[in-house]
């Protein structure tokens, strides 16, 4: 059984930075692609970050410059590092992993951007 645990999040004024981790329990070299996600209240999940096992990443264009996604094989690790935070970055940010057809998820870690 595949867990991801993320850890990182809190609360920090506009401006701030914030640095979540993702620790999987397997090998992440294995993944086709590692990603983030995020959940603010009422709304659906989107992608904001994802890194592939190649090390090709992409980003959602409202965090594009600000938010930078990067992984340690060795550590199993997949970071995702936040910058210039926004009141509109406040969501529950979640970590995944892709292989072939399968999607595993972390439980979450919330991020909260006073003004």
């Amino acid at each position: 059984q595949v867990q991801l645990v993320e850890s990182g999040g809190g609360l920090v004024q506009a401006g701030g930075s914030l640095r979540l981790s993702c620790v999987a329990s397997t090998n992440i070299f294995i993944y086709d692609a590692m990603r983030w996600y995020r959940q603010a209240a009422g709304t659906e999940r989107e992608l904001v970050a994802g890194i592939t096992s190649g090390g090709s990443t992409n980003y959602a264009d409202s965090v594009k410059g600000r938010f930078t996604i990067s992984r340690d094989n060795a550590k199993n690790t997949v970071y995702l590092q936040m910058n210039s935070l926004k009141p509109e970055d406040t969501a529950v940010y979640y970590c995944a992993a892709m292989i072939v057809s399968r999607t595993y998820w972390g439980q979450g870690t919330q991020v909260t951007v006073s003004s």
